[in-house]
């Protein structure tokens, strides 16, 4: 995997992976940092990737079976318990930003790990780690995380 890095109001960093394997370990190295508190939005055409590095996020936060951790297109929302909650969201279904809005945000945020797939649907300004994850030829995914940069 090549890694990239750049300074700017977000730490970007730029990964190459080259399987669903590579992925998973770049989603867990980076979840094994978190403090249960982290937002992450994970950017996305359809089948990019997304699900995949959620259970990267659930592997590094310490959850054992991944097998639980599958895209909620239909449930909205699974939660899971690792060494913080984590909040495993899909917002593919809603159309509507007042439907994205009625999910209750406010319930999950500081409370664990919020993992939101088609994080581009999020209709309000959120302070979160974005995953951009770009197809590539084959198994090749571009993934490009912008981490806000600590202020306090």
């Amino acid at each position: 995997m090549k890694r990239k890095k750049e300074a700017a109001a977000h730490r970007i960093s730029t990964a190459i992976s080259r399987s669903e394997r590579e992925t998973l370990a770049l989603a867990r190295d980076l979840a094994k940092g978190f403090r249960g508190r982290e937002v992450v939005l994970l950017i996305g055409e359809l089948g990019a990737g997304k699900t995949v590095f959620a259970k990267g996020i659930a592997a590094g936060l310490g959850l054992r079976d991944l097998r639980q951790v599958c895209s909620p297109s239909f449930t909205i929302l699974n939660i899971y318990e690792a060494r913080f909650p984590i909040f495993h969201l899909d917002l593919y279904r809603l159309e509507r930003e007042g439907d994205i809005l009625d999910l209750g945000w406010e319930d999950y945020l500081d409370t664990g790990v919020v993992v939101v797939e088609w994080g581009e649907k999020v209709p309000f300004d959120l302070r979160a780690i974005r995953v951009f994850i770009a197809m590539g030829k084959g198994d090749e995914r571009r993934i490009t995380i912008e981490m806000p940069v600590n202020t306090s």
